[in-house]
Parts: C-alpha cells; sequence; structure tokens
C-alpha cells in the first residue's frame, strides 16, 4: 500500500503550461479571470492534487505533497516547495497564488510547516540539514507573512480572517462572499494557521541563528508576534467577543458585526480543533543556545502576565527540561480532546471528522436578517451545491488535517510525558498517552485502505473492487473518505495529499515514535525532532 500511494504521488507530476498574459491577451472573451495575476507564467513540472481531475497546483495542496515525496525524492520535494515562491509564481505583494480559478484566493500558509519538517526530516536521517534551502524559504515566506498581517487581519486585533482556507463548506456562511449583513468573520481556523505560521518561522530563525547570530532577534519578533495572536484568541477575564468558549472548552469562528455584535458561531468542526496544531517544542539544549531569546522572553512573561496567561509559554518547564509554546494549555488541551475522541463526535472508526456527529441530531441554525442557515452532519458527499459544492467539509475524513493533528499530539507527549493521559476513545474508560493515542489515529488512517476481514474500508460497497482478484489489491487514494465506515469519497485515482498515509505509515513501520535504546533526555530530543 505504501509502494501504491508513493506510486500515486510521482505519477501526478505533470508538466503545468499557463501564462496569465497570453491566455488573458489572446481571447478577451474568457473575462478577467486572473487579472491580477499578469506576472504568472508557468512551464514547469508539478504534482497535481489530481492528474485527471484536477490538472492543476493547489498551494495547500501542494505543501502536504511535498512531505510524502520527501521519501522518496528529497530534492524534488524540495523544489516543488520553492517553486510556487519562485517570482513568476508569488505576486510582488507576497501572496502564494492559491489555484488555478483564482489566484488572489486564500489557501492556508502550510508552507513554513512543510519546510521546516522537510529540513529536518532531512537533519535527523543525514545528520545534516540543508541550510541554504532553509534560507532561501525563510526568506520568502517573510514576504508572505507580511502580506497575510497586513491583508487578513483588518481590525488590526491579531484575530484574522482568511476567507475561504481551502474548507469548501465548512462554515454556515459562505467564508468567500462577502456576510448577508456586512461585518468580520474571525476565524477560528484562520487565526490557528497563523499562530502555528508563527512558531514555523520561529523554529526555522533559532535554526539560522545557529550560524548566523543575526536571526535570534528575528525569532524573537516571531515569538512576540505568535503571543498576540494566542492570547487574543482567548484573553484572560473575558469570555463574550473572543474564540474560545469557556463554557464549551472549545474554539469557534466569531461573528462581528458593524453595530458592536459578536457573537461565536458554535458549529463543532476541524476549526476548533486546528489551535492544538499552533505549537512548538525546544529542548533545553537548544533554549540555552540563544542567551538573547531566552532573556527578552523572560521579560516578556515579566511584563504581560495577562498575556501570557491562557496559553502555553515557553518560561513552563515539562518533561527532561523541554520548553513549550501552544496556543491552548494542558487543562484547555484535555476539554478539546475530549471532544475529538469522542465516537459520537469527532472520532471515527478511520479518522477525525471534519464535523461533530452530534451535528446529526442537532443540526446549528443561523438567522440573519431574512435568511436561514444551517449545518448538519453530512459523512460523504455535500448534499447541496453551497460554497464549493463537490468537496465537503461537513463530515468525512480529510488526510491532511489528521496528519497535523497526530504530529501536533505527539509534540504534546515529548513535553508532557506518559503521565499526562486522556480518555480513547472518550467514554471507553481506557486512557491513553498522547504518543499512544498519535498510535491510535494513525492506525485508524491506515486501516482504510488495508484489508480487514477481507474487505477495504476505501472501497465500501464496491463489489468488484472488494472481491475480484484483478481489482481488490489496486488501491484507489481518494480526496477523502466517509465519516462513518471509511469509503473513498471525493476525487480519485490519486489526490496527492492523501500519499500522506506514506508517511504515517514510515512513521510507525519504522517505530520512528520509539527510541527505546537512547537515553531518556537523548531519545525525548531525537523524537521532537522526528515529530517536527
Amino acid at each position: 500500500m505504501m509502494r501504491q500511494a508513493l506510486a500515486g504521488m510521482l505519477w501526478t507530476k505533470q508538466h503545468y503550461i499557463y501564462d496569465v498574459y497570453d491566455w488573458i491577451r489572446e481571447d478577451v472573451k474568457r473575462g478577467p479571470r486572473n487579472e491580477g495575476w499578469l506576472h504568472l507564467s508557468s512551464a514547469d513540472i508539478i504534482c497535481m492534487p489530481d492528474k485527471w481531475e484536477y490538472p492543476w497546483f493547489a498551494a495547500w495542496d501542494l505543501a502536504f505533497h511535498t512531505l510524502a515525496l520527501q521519501i522518496v525524492d528529497q530534492v524534488f520535494a524540495k523544489h516543488q516547495l520553492e517553486l510556487i515562491q519562485k517570482p513568476w509564481f508569488m505576486h510582488a505583494n507576497g501572496q502564494i497564488p492559491a489555484y488555478e480559478w483564482n489566484f488572489g484566493d486564500v489557501n492556508p500558509p502550510v508552507q513554513g510547516l512543510a519546510a521546516w519538517r522537510i529540513y529536518t526530516n532531512e537533519k535527523v536521517a543525514t545528520g545534516k540539514g540543508d541550510r541554504a534551502f532553509l534560507q532561501r524559504t525563510f526568506q520568502k515566506l517573510l514576504m508572505n507573512f507580511t502580506w497575510w498581517v497586513n491583508r487578513k487581519d483588518s481590525l488590526g486585533n491579531n484575530l484574522f480572517e482568511g476567507g475561504f482556507l481551502g474548507l469548501d463548506n465548512i462554515g454556515v456562511l459562505d467564508r468567500s462572499s462577502p456576510l448577508p449583513l456586512g461585518g468580520t468573520l474571525e476565524q477560528a481556523d484562520g487565526t490557528a494557521w497563523m499562530a502555528l505560521y508563527s512558531l514555523n518561522m520561529l523554529e526555522m530563525a533559532l535554526e539560522l541563528a545557529k550560524a548566523e547570530p543575526e536571526f535570534e532577534d528575528i525569532a524573537y519578533k516571531f515569538y512576540e508576534h505568535f503571543v498576540q495572536i494566542a492570547s487574543a484568541m482567548d484573553r484572560m477575564g473575558l469570555n463574550d467577543d473572543e474564540l474560545y468558549d469557556e463554557e464549551d472548552g472549545f474554539y469557534y469562528d466569531l461573528l462581528r458585526l458593524s453595530d458592536g455584535f459578536a457573537s461565536r458561531l458554535k458549529v463543532r468542526s476541524l476549526v476548533g480543533l486546528l489551535p492544538i496544531c499552533a505549537s512548538l517544542v525546544i529542548t533545553q539544549a537548544e533554549f540555552n543556545l540563544f542567551p538573547k531569546f531566552k532573556e527578552r522572553s523572560a521579560w516578556l512573561s515579566r511584563r504581560y502576565p495577562e498575556v501570557i496567561g491562557n496559553l502555553t509559554n515557553i518560561d513552563k518547564v515539562g518533561i527532561h527540561g523541554n520548553r513549550m509554546l501552544s496556543v491552548v494549555t494542558p487543562e484547555k488541551l484535555r476539554r478539546i480532546l475530549s471532544r475529538m475522541l469522542d465516537p459520537n463526535e469527532f472520532l471515527g472508526e478511520h479518522g477525525i471528522r471534519s464535523i461533530s456527529r452530534y451535528h446529526k441530531d442537532h443540526p446549528y441554525v443561523l438567522t440573519l436578517g431574512d435568511e436561514t442557515r444551517s449545518v448538519n452532519y453530512e459523512p460523504a458527499e455535500s448534499s447541496t451545491g453551497m460554497f464549493g459544492g463537490n468537496s465537503n467539509w461537513r463530515g468525512p475524513v480529510w488526510m491532511p488535517i489528521n496528519f497535523m493533528l497526530i504530529y501536533s499530539l505527539f509534540r504534546w507527549h515529548s513535553y508532557l510525558g506518559d503521565d499526562y493521559k486522556v480518555e480513547c476513545p472518550t467514554g471507553s474508560g481506557k486512557f491513553m498517552n498522547l504518543q499512544e493515542v498519535s498510535y491510535e489515529l494513525s492506525r485508524r488512517l491506515i486501516t482504510i485502505f488495508t484489508r480487514v476481514n477481507g474487505r477495504r474500508a476505501v472501497f465500501g460497497g464496491t463489489e468488484k473492487f472488494q472481491t475480484d482478484p484483478h481489482w481488490r489489491d489496486l488501491v484507489l487514494f481518494y480526496e477523502y473518505f466517509h465519516g462513518d465506515n471509511g469509503a473513498g469519497v471525493g476525487a480519485s485515482h490519486q489526490t496527492g495529499w492523501t500519499g500522506l498515509v506514506a508517511r504515517l505509515i514510515q512513521i510507525t513501520s519504522h517505530g520512528m515514535f520509539e527510541f527505546p535504546d537512547k537515553p531518556p533526555e537523548e531519545a525525548v530530543a531525537t523524537a521532537a525532532a522526528s515529530a517536527q
């Protein structure tokens, strides 16, 4: 199965030719689509989301593609990540093009995440990271980060909008269109992505500072920005116009109207789980390498105790001296996981659902003016064509977000250790540490494709694929998967980011989460590096 997943990744390479200026000039009837991207001129080999159904690049898809591709072609993985940062792709204002039908739309900023993990995985495997690659990427991402701050925080309060962000119909409102009564939608996912982006840039800056000390100041700026974003999501002593709901123990989008009215949109979805992913772990040995950063971060903690009070700050030491930065605290994490690991909410037999199953019997309904809209749990294809239509984020399991949650929980384990346990599944009476939860989630995703009792979940009720000896071992890697039974849904044969399952197989089969032959301190450091 791992070989088939990686073969599919390689198969989706395509020579992508699109010169926006020539396209618009040659046929004005085609309209003004992408008219703000006249500089974009591609004649490059790119890994497509799906060579049959989606034969074009998508920025955040491509970032996840590289995490799978690095297993078999490290050079190509780095090339793909750098390609869309080239001058003939990246806008002069720093925006990264989203996808062919609207380059100006906004995808989650996951390029920093991909760059850091590619660098770290290569360093762990070979003993030496590609610093030139890291520095080139860091410089371009500085421009993109600045674009996000200037364009997607309209109120200047460190709560980000972002819009569509690749999640199609996950919300009760169309996030790509103006709100029915005006105002601003401050998004839990957009803000979590930016908190994570800050941490990715912080990690890269500290790594570069080992040889070039001037990067230590830049690292501190990203630390400070992260603290501002994280504290804005849940301000100490307040609970009426922020993203975290203390009563529910969950994060929601916040609708802020022009008359000052603010209300959380209480849809239990992936947007409320993503803050878990905004986390960083640094060992004590690494922390001691940066005395200026250490001094300034301590100063910030003393100066603004009310700012850092509702997040996990770097001054709090965990097991083996490890330190952590995270949007959530261990207490908040426990509350969020109680929902995430509940079979009646997010935890399916084959991964974490995109919306809680709670909404099957309890639809979320919102009335704005004369309009009433609702969100139901829909485990397979979308029941309507609204907000993107063919890609449904109202129940199915999506590989990339599951992948991120698995890695994030492992990072949390390297800080909290074996003594921090949660009930998994919720209500089962069985308790696991977070490394064990990571393994359990990985197992559930992998069993989408493996044969259990003679059948593969991915094939659903298609008997020819289940039983025919000529077809039953030809695994299809769909775009997403049924939230209850794991059947493949959406595009196939190969949608690129589902190839991430190869990375999960590699991790679990090689025991990369465990280092029994090393002393505890070294084991934790190595494991933390691998998780990054």
